[in-house]
C-alpha cells in the first residue's frame, strides 16, 4: 500500500483552498491528504509537527509578502518541494523565487482544480525522477567508491568537480575541499626522473578529444608531501550532443609493483645466498673489462676459487652450517679485492674473480696468495675452529684469450691443476 503524501496549501484564499480540495480527491498519483493554512506562521508550526510531502504557498500572505516566504520556507523545510503561486505582477518574483529553490509556481487568475491537479502531477513525476536519479546516483557513488583505482573529474577550465575515496586518500585532499580547485594544486605529478612537472594528461584528453597514458615514471605528489609511483590514463567526457563538458582521469599506485620489478631485476642477477653478482654479470663485465683492457694496453686476470673438502662440510655440519660458510667466504674474498674489480659467486663453492686493468700478471699471483690466507686466518664459522682452504686458478687476458668463455674455462683447469698439486694452492696456467 501506498502511503499518503501530505500536502500544505498556505493561501488565504479560500476558493483556491477548495480547488486545492478538489484536485486532492481526483488526484492519481496519491493517495494525498491536505491541509489549508492562513499564514506563515501558522505553516511553520505544521512543518514543525508533521512530515510534509510538498507545499504549494502564495507569495501575498497576510504575515509575510514576496520572497520572504520563499526563503523562510526553505530555512524550515529543507528539501521539501515548494510551489509558489502570484500575482501576473508577481512573475518576476515567481522566476526568482525558482531560481532559489521553488520547483513550480501558478499565476492566479488560473488557479483552480485543474492547475492544482496538473501541478501535483507534475511534482509527483518530478519526484520520482529526482528519486530514481538519486538512487542512481548513490549507486554510482557506490561503485566509483569501490573500485580499486582513484578517479578524479574535471570541468573545461581544468577545474576539480569530483575526487571518489581512493583519489582522497592517494592526494589528501577531501572531494569538497578539492572541488572547483586547479586540477595541478590538488593532482600534482612529476617526472620519476628529471623531477619536472609533467604534462597534464586533462589538458592533452581535451585538446586531442581521446584518451591518453599517463607519462612513463610519473609520480604523484601527495598534500603532504609523500610520492607515489601511479599508473593509468585520461579521457574526455562528453554530453549527450557529442561536446566535451570536461575530463576524467583514472590512475592508481604502482609503487608496489615497481619495487617487486626493481627486486625481481636485481635478483636476476645477483645470487641469492651471498648477494654477490651471478654469472651472467660476470660475463658481461669480463666481455668490458677485455675491451677496455684492450684499448688501454692492460691486463685482465680471472681466479676460479673452488673451496676444498666442502662436501664434506654439509655432509657432517649440515646445509643450513654450509650456507653459512659460503657467506662468510664471500664477505671475505670481497674485502680482499679493489672496488673495481668483481667478485661472483659460480655456483655450489666455487667463486670467480675478476681483476680488470692489472699491469702484471704477477699481480694476480699476490691477490691469490692474499686470498688463500684469508680463508683460513680465523674460523669461518661461529663458535667453531672450522677452517677452509681454496684451490685457485688463474688466466689472463691476452696470454690466454680474448674471449670472457674462454678465459673462465682456462682458470676452471688451472684450478684442477691446483687442486691436484694438494689443495689450499694456486696455479697460474701455462
Amino acid at each position: 500500500m501506498l502511503e499518503t503524501r501530505n500536502l500544505l496549501l498556505i493561501d488565504e484564499n479560500p476558493v483556491h483552498a477548495e480547488a486545492f480540495r478538489e484536485a486532492l480527491l481526483n488526484a492519481k498519483d496519491g493517495p494525498f491528504r491536505g491541509e489549508w493554512v492562513r499564514t506563515l506562521a501558522q505553516s511553520v508550526e505544521r512543518l514543525r509537527e508533521k512530515t510534509i510531502w510538498a507545499i504549494f504557498a502564495s507569495l501575498a500572505l497576510p504575515d509575510s509578502q514576496g520572497l520572504d516566504t520563499v526563503d523562510k520556507l526553505l530555512r524550515v523545510a529543507p528539501g521539501v518541494p515548494i510551489l509558489v503561486m502570484g500575482g501576473a505582477e508577481d512573475e518576476d518574483i515567481s522566476t526568482e523565487a525558482l531560481r532559489r529553490g521553488a520547483k513550480d509556481y501558478l499565476l492566479n487568475g488560473h488557479i483552480g482544480t485543474y492547475s492544482f491537479g496538473r501541478a501535483l502531477r507534475h511534482m509527483a513525476e518530478r519526484k520520482t525522477a529526482e528519486e530514481v536519479l538519486f538512487a542512481e546516483t548513490e549507486r554510482a557513488q557506490v561503485t566509483l567508491n569501490s573500485i580499486g583505482d582513484a578517479v578524479m573529474s574535471t570541468d573545461m577550465s581544468g577545474y576539480v568537480t569530483y575526487l571518489n575515496v581512493v583519489a582522497e586518500q592517494m592526494t589528501g585532499w577531501l572531494d569538497q575541499e578539492a572541488r572547483g580547485k586547479p586540477l595541478a594544486e590538488v593532482f600534482h605529478i612529476i617526472n620519476g626522473n628529471t623531477r619536472e612537472l609533467a604534462p597534464n594528461p586533462i589538458e592533452l584528453a581535451i585538446q586531442t578529444n581521446c584518451t591518453v597514458e599517463l607519462s612513463a615514471n610519473c609520480i604523484l605528489i601527495r598534500r603532504d608531501g609523500r610520492e607515489s609511483s601511479i599508473e593509468d590514463s585520461a579521457a574526455p567526457i562528453h554530453d549527450r550532443t557529442g561536446t566535451i563538458i570536461g575530463a576524467v582521469i583514472v590512475f592508481h599506485d604502482v609503487s608496489m609493483s615497481k619495487s617487486i620489478r626493481e627486486e625481481m631485476s636485481r635478483l636476476a642477477l645477483q645470487d641469492v645466498l651471498t648477494g654477490l653478482p651471478n654469472r651472467l654479470v660476470l660475463m658481461d663485465r669480463l666481455s668490458q673489462a677485455i675491451a677496455t683492457a684492450r684499448r688501454n694496453d692492460k691486463r685482465v686476470a680471472v681466479m676460479y676459487i673452488d673451496l676444498d673438502g666442502f662436501k664434506q662440510i654439509n655432509d657432517t655440519l649440515g646445509h643450513s652450517a654450509g650456507d653459512s660458510i659460503l657467506k662468510s667466504v664471500a664477505m671475505r674474498l670481497v674485502g680482499c679485492v679493489r672496488c673495481s674489480d668483481t667478485v661472483c659467486r659460480q655456483g655450489g663453492d666455487e667463486f670467480v674473480v675478476l681483476l680488470s686493468e692489472i699491469r702484471h700478471a704477477e699481480d694476480a699471483c699476490v691477490l691469490a696468495r692474499k686470498v688463500l690466507n684469508a680463508l683460513t686466518l680465523t674460523p669461518l664459522l661461529a663458535d667453531t675452529d672450522l677452517r677452509v682452504t681454496a684451490s685457485i686458478g688463474l688466466s689472463t687476458y691476452p696470454q690466454d684469450g680474448d674471449v670472457a668463455e674462454t678465459l673462465i674455462e682456462i682458470a676452471d683447469a688451472a684450478m684442477y691443476k691446483a687442486k691436484a698439486m694438494g689443495r689450499n694452492k694456486y696455479w697460474f696456467h701455462k
